[in-house]
């Protein structure tokens, strides 16, 4: 399979990325950068933790949306960006330590959208999130 990737994108520089943004503050890190897929992970620490001891849905959300903004922004060709139309989350089973990983993989690769779709798991391989991301894609000015 050909790379979907059309600007320069590894994981080295995905992780810089992050610098002095709530990627960093949450302890997100990029693990892998495929021919069509990024994936990442999140600690479930105090950073991460809801009031109840679980992770907080909203950082699944932010680990969701930091993987679909970075491969629909490197899959968009020179020039172009991309910003956050629409996510939703359904959460599905629970993380109280460890980390959780996703992994997202376009749907949709269009010129004004994109789709991605977000599989996260906790590390005994158990599904905790599944989300999806549409992006509006912006045009060179």
């Amino acid at each position: 399979m050909a790379s979907i990737w059309k600007k320069p994108f590894d994981v080295a520089l995905a992780n810089r990325s992050g610098d002095n943004t709530a990627v960093r503050h949450l302890g997100i890190e990029i693990l892998e950068v495929g021919d069509d897929f990024i994936t990442g992970r999140v600690p479930v620490d105090e950073r991460t933790r809801q009031p109840f001891g679980l992770l907080h849905g909203g950082v699944s959300v932010v680990l969701a949306e930091s993987l679909g903004s970075m491969g629909a922004y490197y899959s968009a060709p020179e020039g172009w960006g991309a910003v956050g139309l629409d996510i939703n989350a359904n959460h599905i089973r629970s993380a109280r330590n460890g980390w959780v990983t996703g992994t997202a993989r376009p749907v949709h690769i269009g010129k004004s959208t994109q789709v991605w779709a977000i599989e996260m798991f906790n590390d005994a391989g158990e599904l905790t999130c599944i989300s999806r991301i549409t992006m509006a894609m912006l045009a060179p000015r």
